[in-house]
């Protein structure tokens, strides 16, 4: 059979096979070789279906073959359900043969150990070198439940029939994958694809979504990764998504471990473990989620793509409670609700009974119950307040009186013709079922329907930027760390503004470069061996003649010489006071890429956390909108009677960093600049530490 040397990505066809050989068929639908051929023949795949197995002349009504060789065709896809050596061989021969995927269902490999690691990678290489792609090895497999190209062994699809529908799932883990899908069935969605890619040697999560939003019909990609295999394949994926009216929700399982961590970045124990991973899905618009319930939870609104508008929502039940759950709600995850327009409060006036207050959450009160008209009414009212971007509706308590299927009639009615999301809680299934058969999105509680308005609201007003071109590196010739000087003037050289000062190496010329200065002088010891030099009596601040200069020059050599750096160097600089102290710092992911970090200085950083952080190249407004989300953030704008500060000269010292990172980001480890000193105009870098990686 002939086969291609040239290796070429594949495309959304993967998933729609037009044969498939199950190398390892089994006659029994329980076991993985006879899984994916029972779900083939009940969930209507109209290709060629090739169980493979030497001992059985035929498997589940259908012929078998005994090898590859034998089936006469070239099958697009094959499943390997076979283990061992005999699971090596057979993806060989795939190879060999022409199969354009393989889906490894068989364990034994990275995931045993190195050995295991390494015969993975020898068959990766092998595979794509005769032009096969593998999912797995350890794969649950793939299914496409539009064509019934169901290449998987999951049990969950005996107990949860599959329903075609606009959601895809990607994960490296099968359960991960199957209890989403499980999730979104049990309320009514349906699932196009499911793919879990287990070791994810070859076509991982981040390759297959970029391959899902090329179908328009998927407007909802949900993803489980434990490592995140290809930045720029999942980047891509997001601008395409955007660009087709699709959105992705990911969640991480485990924590990564930060390659780039540096003994003396305080910026790294600051972004915390997965930071980068944060500021990635941050700046390509894909929504973190926390839990797999998170992952699913606001499915529904995604499905109803009405604009969400500023998020401003109205709460309306006829339980005060009910209401009052839904403020403290929406007060705990930055939910706004609206505060209704004077018209608005006069109208509801005349149709609530006893309406007295300006509220919202809206009190309908027991009236309800029998008194049709009301409902209709006051949805009118509240859909013409031009500050009601969302709205939901709690019905705590159903039953005689109470006309559900009218309430859900109205409240979709409502929601076609305003265009606006509409969400529903209720206690009670039966309540929920009748909304959402309504295709009004329902919810159990009140902390489950705010958490999804809010995530929908916040993902939908995501502004991106598109996709950075590939910048020029450079293999710096530092090596280690750096002193305090030479970290002042690269960063100078770069354009982040630096405090004005000069190196020597005596107290004499400490004392002389202080003269020149004039005003207030700072003295520090200089050696790349004490970046922490404060604790060792190495700075000195906010000194007033040349003698004292001098005194503080000599302590701070004679410090230096203790230290065993006995040629240290002394920084001469000028005092700068600063309306207040920020910081900005870099950590180099080893995956993602240069991480400037933004926030509040000083010598308690890092146990106040109040920082911000971007993967560069990033613009200035884009670090000006970061830097908003500080809770320092009001400091700037002039609190308390002072001024305001210079944000915009701080946005753009970050903006330099973070060039001059990706610049170095070949072997630089990390960058600390505490602290930056933030004016009413201007910013100014008082100290720094750089970090590189070690020469080899």
């Amino acid at each position: 059979m002939a086969h291609n040397n040239k290796i070429s990505p594949p495309a959304l066809s993967l998933f729609d096979p037009s044969s498939v050989a199950i190398i390892g068929a089994s006659e029994d639908p329980n076991k993985v070789g006879g899984r994916p051929i029972h779900y083939m023949l009940k969930f209507g795949y109209t290709g060629t279906i090739l169980p493979i197995n030497p001992k059985r002349e035929s498997v589940q009504g259908l012929r078998c073959y005994p090898d590859l060789d034998a089936l006469g065709i070239v099958p697009d896809a094959a499943i390997i359900a076979v283990s061992g050596q005999a699971a090596v061989d057979a993806i060989k021969a795939c190879a060999l043969s022409g199969v354009k995927t393989a889906v490894v269902m068989a364990s034994g490999f990275a995931e045993t150990g190195e050995s295991g690691r390494q015969l993975q990678n020898e068959l990766v290489d092998f595979a794509r070198h005769h032009g096969m792609r593998l999912i797995g090895p350890n794969a649950q497999g793939f299914a496409n439940f539009a064509n019934g190209a169901v290449l998987n062994f999951s049990t969950m699809f005996m107990e949860v029939t599959p329903v075609d529908g606009p959601i895809a799932i990607v994960s490296q883990s099968g359960a991960a994958s199957v209890m989403p899908y499980a999730m979104l069935r049990e309320q009514g969605y349906g699932v196009r694809y499911l793919a879990a890619t287990g070791n994810d040697a070859d076509l991982g999560v981040s390759e297959l979504t970029r391959m899902l939003v090329d179908d328009p019909q998927v407007r909802l990609i949900l993803v489980y990764v434990e490592t995140v295999s290809n930045p720029q394949l999942l980047a891509e994926a997001a601008h395409i998504a955007r660009q087709n009216g699709c959105q992705i929700v990911l969640l991480k399982g485990g924590v990564s471990h930060k390659g780039a961590a540096a003994a003396a970045s305080h910026t790294g124990a600051m972004v915390g473990q997965d930071g980068a991973l944060d500021a990635f899905l941050d700046k390509h618009g894909i929504w973190r989620a926390h839990d797999i319930h998170e992952l699913v939870n606001a499915a529904p609104l995604y499905l109803s793509s009405f604009a969400p508008g500023a998020g401003r929502t109205v709460v309306m039940s006829h339980s005060g409670a009910v209401g009052v759950l839904c403020a403290d709600a929406a007060e705990r995850v930055g939910l706004p609700l609206t505060e209704l327009a004077a018209p608005t409060l006069e109208r509801l006036k005349g149709l609530i009974p006893d309406f007295a207050s300006a509220a919202n959450p809206l009190d309908l009160t027991a009236a309800l119950l029998g008194n049709g008209g009301m409902f209709p009414a006051v949805l009118d009212v509240l859909g013409q307040d031009p500050e009601a971007d969302m709205f939901l509706i709690g019905i705590p308590v159903a039953g005689p009186g109470y006309d559900v299927p009218g309430l859900a009639q109205t409240t979709a009615r409502f929601m076609q013709h305003t265009g606006k999301p509409v969400v529903m809680t209720a206690p009670q299934a039966d309540v929920r079922a009748q909304f959402q058969q309504a295709g009004i999105p329902g919810f159990r509680n009140e902390s489950e329907a705010v958490s999804a308005l809010r995530q929908y609201a916040r993902h939908c007003q995501w502004q991106g930027s598109t996709l950075p071109a590939a910048r020029a590196t450079t293999v710096s010739a530092y090596a280690g760390l750096l002193d305090e000087a030479q970290s002042l003037a690269l960063l100078a050289h770069a354009g982040v503004p630096v405090v004005e000062h000069q190196v020597c190496h005596d107290a004499d010329s400490a004392a002389r470069i202080a003269t020149e200065f004039g005003g207030r002088i700072v003295v520090k010891g200089c050696a790349a061996q004490v970046p922490h030099k404060s604790e060792h009596g190495l700075v000195h601040l906010n000194l007033g003649d040349p003698q004292a200069v001098q005194d503080a020059a000599q302590r701070c050599l004679g410090a230096l010489d203790s230290l065993g750096v006995p040629h240290g160097r002394l920084i001469v600089a000028r005092s700068v006071k600063g309306l207040h102290e920020f910081m900005l710092g870099v950590v180099v992911d080893p995956l993602f890429g240069p991480l400037v970090v933004i926030g509040e200085g000083g010598t308690l950083v890092e146990i106040r956390k109040d920082t911000v952080s971007l993967l560069a190249p990033f613009t200035e407004a884009q670090a000006r909108q970061a830097i908003e989300r500080l809770r320092i953030a009001p400091v700037l704008k002039g609190a308390r009677g002072q001024p305001s500060l210079d944000a915009e000269a701080l946005a753009r010292a970050a903006v330099a960093l973070g060039n001059f990172a990706l610049q170095h980001q070949t072997n630089l480890l990390s960058v600390d600049i505490n602290p930056v000193m933030v004016m009413a105009e201007g910013v100014v870098a008082v100290d720094a530490v750089i970090q590189y990686k070690e020469a080899s």
